[in-house]
């Protein structure tokens, strides 16, 4: 791969932020599912906590790509 690095540094920059901006609005909702929970109401809490399955996966997603940029630049 070759990328120019500040293309790499600017590319994983991106998607460590898009990883930070995902996980706070992972814990977010984790902390409402708590809430739900503590109050009595564990199955809402449930079903709020499972809004963040795809935000994982969209992170993994973001960590997998950064991974790969970063090992593709660095055996240039």
């Amino acid at each position: 791969m070759d990328l120019p690095p500040e293309t790499v540094e600017t590319t994983l920059k991106i998607y460590l932020k898009q990883m930070r901006a995902r996980l706070d609005e992972a814990a977010s909702i984790a902390k409402a599912a708590e809430t739900c929970a503590d109050n009595g109401n564990i199955q809402k809490g449930v079903e709020i906590a499972l809004d963040v399955e795809q935000l994982l996966y969209e992170v993994n997603t973001f960590l997998n790509a950064a991974s790969l940029i970063h090992r593709l630049s660095k055996s240039q």
